[in-house]
């Protein structure tokens, strides 16, 4: 197993040269069916039949994000224009994909608000506005974001950000019951994933690991909510007392008997599920560990599972079935918890049931998904973080002379984004190739607590790593004070800084080879859709829709929507006519702040729903973004020392979300709020904007340390942004 990429002679110049960084069921289910949205296991099995439907948020079982839909194809895409748009009233990220059935579309938003509208026209049936508390924004490492919800029986099961899962009345979006699934409100759990029906069981993880969190998965009665059973995925403290399973007792054993366990030892699933109903087993992803750095986390060593795993639990008990870990030690928030693709795959002429991920340590896995047997694994991205994959186990062989950042820095592939993020990929039997959302960019990773970094400014973890995205605008940004940086490029093996991209991969899965490849502007691009017309549909932050020819991967036809997009499009069928639908808003963890070239940073950030059909027209564009003008009433103020003091205050309490002159969190340089002390006293540490998701931060800082961020806040120079160009 090589560390680098293998590409064609021509893409694998191309890459080196670019750099390294219906209106009603059915009829013939309509007897069968008669409820609005009722969705069962047997008609899921067999969602081919039913093309023009939209069952999961990757369509089928299998979660494929391919549709069997011909109607829009390679053939005429090229006519493919807007058809009607929905606007949420939020100006935070989108990562859902909406589900339809029957006529309705329903979709999730911000904090976990959800949406019902006529597919075929954008009316609105209903909303359902869970009313989470704006304080918890605080504890969301990456946007008050949701990815998606769940139709099962007539009902839609969602859970809001705060952690309330709640199923709903698809016909009228009242809450048949409500339950509470984070039980420990000490840690930093929120959910931002969507749900997954397992048999009689919803489950739902949770978000935290960045933050304080133990990683667990727990199952409640689709009929009451009650929960049936809790599954964590890493042991407790053992001074607590025994562990919950034998499993844990075992897996504690690959754990430090120093382990700091403060944190929680996290192992977050955050996303990343799917249910195999053949052989009732539920597929969960698990995520980093808390804290990121294993020496810390676990002095010792130590392979701390399940941390960065894929698991197999009998959905009816939650207990392990077998588990298969990605990266042992965890280092580097390589998360597992990308969405997996479950198929039928012939492997060395043997049919084989397999499970799918391109996980963000930037390989491609094969297990076989009845054992967890490993059948293969390869680089879809650039990697040095190890030396390769054992053949037979799949276990990485260490590299800590380029990955090790315990002692000094190190310029390390892929970064904390990840080869590939959150953004779900496609798999198309017709072509038998998956597409994968992939990134190249590397990090740099500094241990802040052995090696301090005094002022350089940036974003420091919740466990005491300094990192950025390495790409020379971030490296004069962040690391204008951090010496060395050459050595970090000769260890890489490279000459000089590459910048961060995003590329498009078709990945054949059973050969483990890349087919062909698109490279894209941005490293923070949408998801993708599949389909049976031989396309492959995708949106970027440019605030474009993009075709390409699912077989070569020629562009074939973009649409200018004025929104960046994130978020994996959709396909349905209603009266004849296929649609393609997508949610577009920029936000989440690399798309906080908007890049130039952006549709969000040109247009703004309104959310939106944005439908599409085969002669359909042009898509109507927000207006122009126009910044709001600096407070003309305030003075510089405060002594050198104070405003300094009140710069490393800022970047470690506020720069992670309010660095950007143009993002999803407000430029405070020309917030009103910093026109006096009252003023922001009242925000800051009172709280007055919590019910807007402006968390207050007075456990953390006193009057004092307030000013000193306003006094930091007025000292820094008024430059005007560029106005956007169309």
């Amino acid at each position: 197993m090589t560390k680098t990429l293998q590409l064609p002679s021509r893409l694998a110049s191309l890459s080196l040269a670019i750099g390294l960084f219906g209106a009603a069921l059915l009829s013939g289910c309509a007897a069968e069916r008669p409820k609005l949205g009722w969705i069962d296991s047997s008609r899921l099995a067999a969602a081919a039949s039913e093309p023009g439907q939209w069952f999961t948020s990757g369509r089928d079982a299998g979660g494929t994000y391919f549709s069997p839909l011909t109607g829009i194809s390679d053939a005429n895409v090229g006519q493919l224009g807007f058809a009607w748009d929905y606007k949420l009233g939020t100006y935070r990220g989108l990562q859902a994909t909406p589900i339809v059935v029957g006529g309705v579309m329903v979709f999730s938003g911000n904090w976990g608000k959800v949406y019902a509208l006529d597919a075929a026209t954008g009316k609105e049936h209903w909303t359902y506005d869970p009313q989470v508390n704006g304080q918890l924004g605080r504890s969301a490492c990456c946007d008050v974001v949701s990815r998606g919800l769940a139709v099962w029986h007539g009902r839609v099961y969602t859970v809001a950000l705060d952690g309330k899962l709640s199923a709903l009345d698809l016909k009228t979006g009242k809450p048949v019951w409500q339950t509470e699934t984070i039980t420990d409100k000490s840690l930093a759990y929120t959910v931002t994933g969507a749900p997954q029906i397992a048999g009689g069981v919803v489950v739902v993880g949770s978000s935290g690991a960045d933050i304080k969190a133990r990683g667990y998965v727990a199952g409640y009665d689709l009929e009451t909510g009650k929960e049936k059973w809790r599954s964590f995925v890493v042991p407790r403290n053992p001074a607590l007392g025994p562990q919950e399973t034998p499993e844990l007792e075992k897996a504690l054993g690959t754990w430090s008997r120093e382990t700091n366990w403060k944190n929680g030892g996290g192992g977050t699933v955050w996303d990343g599920m799917a249910y195999d109903a053949e052989h009732n087993l539920l597929y969960v992803g698990t995520g980093n560990g808390a804290e990121y750095n294993a020496h810390q986390r676990s002095p010792g060593g130590g392979d701390n599972q399940h941390l960065a795993s894929i698991l197999a639990l009998n959905a009816d008990t939650g207990k392990l079935v077998w588990a298969f870990q990605t990266v042992p030690g965890e280092h580097w928030d390589y998360t597992a918890t990308q969405k997996f693709i479950l198929a039928d795959l012939t492997i060395d002429g043997r049919p084989r049931k397999v499970i799918m991920q391109a996980p963000k340590n930037g390989f491609f896995y094969v297990l076989d998904r009845v054992t967890g047997e490993f059948l293969s694994a390869k680089n879809y991205a650039y990697v040095n973080w190890t030396k390769g994959l054992d053949p037979k186990t799949g276990r990485p062989i260490p590299n800590p002379e380029m990955a090790d950042y315990t002692g000094d820095a190190r310029l390390v592939y892929p970064g904390m984004q990840g080869g590939h993020n959150w953004q779900p990929m496609a798999y198309s039997p017709k072509t038998g190739l998956v597409y994968i959302p992939a990134v190249e960019a590397g990090m740099v990773y500094i241990d802040a607590a052995r090696r301090p970094i005094g002022s350089v400014t940036g974003t420091f973890d919740a466990h005491g790593v300094f990192s950025q995205d390495y790409a020379p605008e971030a490296f004069k940004t962040f690391y204008g004070n951090l010496p060395g940086i050459d050595v970090l490029l000769k260890k890489a093996g490279l000459a000089k800084a590459p910048p961060a991209f995003g590329v498009l991969r078709a990945w054949d899965p059973v050969r483990q080879k890349l087919v062909w490849e698109q490279v894209m502007t941005s490293f923070w691009d949408g998801g993708v859709l599949a389909t049976a017309g031989n396309l492959v549909i995708r949106g970027d932050a440019r605030g474009r829709l993009v075709a390409y020819a699912a077989d070569s991967g020629k562009l074939l036809h973009q649409i200018d929507v004025g929104t960046s997009i994130m978020a994996a499009p959709m396909t349905y069928e209603i009266g004849g006519v296929q649609y393609v639908a997508v949610l577009a808003g920029s936000g989440g963890a690399g798309g906080a702040g908007f890049p130039p070239y952006s549709a969000a940073y040109k247009y703004g950030n309104e959310g939106r729903l944005v439908v599409f059909r085969l002669g359909g027209g042009a898509v109507p564009k927000p207006a122009l973004y126009v910044d709001r003008a600096y407070p003309d009433t305030v003075a510089q103020f405060g002594t050198p020392q104070q405003i300094a003091g009140g710069g490393l205050l800022f970047a470690r309490n506020c720069g992670a979300c309010h660095a950007q002159a143009r993002g999803i969190y407000p430029d405070l340089t020309r917030s009103p709020v910093i026109t006096d002390a009252a003023t922001f006293r009242t925000v800051v540490l009172e709280g007055a904007l919590v019910p807007n998701g402006m968390a207050r931060f007075d456990d953390v800082l006193k009057p004092d340390d307030a000013e000193a961020i306003r006094a930091y806040l007025v000292s820094l120079p008024r430059q005007e942004n560029p106005p956007p160009t169309n």
